[in-house]
């Protein structure tokens, strides 16, 4: 009897204490202490995207025109973009056991550069920096070749597309660094049809930016031991009646991509809260009551949420660098809501509402 009403007590202690997490919220809220009192604060517009990559072969880029000349108006100091920095694909290839694939998915392999150069991506990332600190007003096109092979070395190819794209079009040629294959590459970037090529080096080019800062993160990737099962859990997941609606919100946008108005139509949808409520609800909310004996849907959510948090991350840090900056900040739409929750809870960040610039 004393073993049962021990059990029972503890059941009922278990109980009470899962309730009590679920229910206990901080008293302390970084989020409402913002400041500060004097000088200018940091203010962040996130701007959910879709993958241009997506988008049909049949997509004019000239028809982001528009929306370029919103962000321009707004005229961010920064632009941060979903893209992993040389120094993090350079890590990764340390350690091929864990990050084998996506070294392969998402990093280019700058050895043609440092073949070029002489540089090793912490050498590059460092000579960046030394070139950048004492940067002219009035670079001459020697100089940004070299600073554009240099980025290149270190692996940040939308930066050194910046550079490229702030050459005279008679300078964009080879020389001070950039041989024949890096010209070829950085030509091949120019064309490349994605959020980073088609919107965020061009603007930072149209507004005098001498970069872009890649802010993603992937070092919460993992292999899973069973694929198969792991794939067929989550599609499981994702079968359901918010990501229907979401296929079909994209389905409908994607007839408006033929104007200007259109993408910025499709941009202004993309960023309205209810997207994100479907992106949770389709996939992250039901990736975490997805009920194999594995767990993979829980260990999925845990991979975005860790993503997303080392993301917000990496921007509070670009922000801190030069306090009171106005930055943009250009990510696939999943992200936006996590970002904006992440960011909100700095002091030092304050959140633009991208319906202010758009319309």
């Amino acid at each position: 009897m004393l073993r049962s009403t021990i059990g029972g007590l503890l059941i009922a202690f278990l109980a009470f204490g899962t309730a009590a997490a679920q229910t206990y919220r901080p008293a302390f809220d970084p989020g409402a202490l913002k400041g500060p009192r004097a000088g200018a604060p940091n203010m962040v517009m996130v701007l959910g995207t879709p993958h241009l990559s997506s988008f049909p072969e049949s997509f004019d880029p000239d028809r982001l025109g528009g929306l370029l000349e919103r962000l321009e108006a707004w005229g961010p100091q920064a632009i941060a973009i979903e893209s992993l920095s040389g120094p993090q694909c350079d890590f990764m290839r340390r350690y091929p056991e864990r990050y084998r694939d996506t070294v392969e998915d998402y990093c280019w392999d700058p050895a043609p550069a440092r073949a070029a150069t002489g540089l090793e991506v912490p050498a590059a990332t460092a000579e960046a920096k030394r070139l950048l600190a004492s940067w002219p007003e009035e670079p001459t096109p020697s100089q940004r070749r070299r600073l554009a092979a240099v980025f290149l070395a270190g692996g940040e190819q939308a930066s050194a597309l910046v550079q490229w794209l702030r050459l005279p079009e008679t300078e964009r040629q080879v020389g001070n660094g950039l041989d024949d294959v890096l010209v070829a590459r950085l030509e091949t970037l120019e064309g490349r049809r994605n959020e980073n090529t088609l919107i965020a080096a061009p603007l930072a080019a149209r507004l005098g930016h001498e970069r872009v800062y890649a802010m993603d993160d992937h070092t919460a990737d993992a292999a899973v031991s069973d694929k198969e099962a792991y794939g067929k859990a989550i599609m499981a997941a994702w079968d359901n009646p918010a990501v229907a609606k979401r296929k079909a919100l994209d389905d409908a946008l994607a007839d408006e991509i033929g104007t200007d108005e259109g993408v910025l139509v499709l941009y202004r949808a993309y960023n309205r809260p209810v997207l994100a409520q479907l992106a949770f609800e389709g996939d992250f909310g039901a990736a975490l009551e997805e009920p194999s004996p594995q767990r993979f849907g829980r260990r999925y959510l845990g991979y975005w949420e860790t993503r997303n948090l080392r993301m917000a991350a990496n921007i509070r840090e670009m922000l801190g660098f030069n306090p009171g900056m106005r930055a943009l900040v250009i990510v696939g739409a999943s992200h936006k809501g996590y970002l904006e929750a992440y960011l909100d809870q700095m002091h030092d960040v304050h959140l633009v509402d991208t319906d202010t610039v758009l319309h």
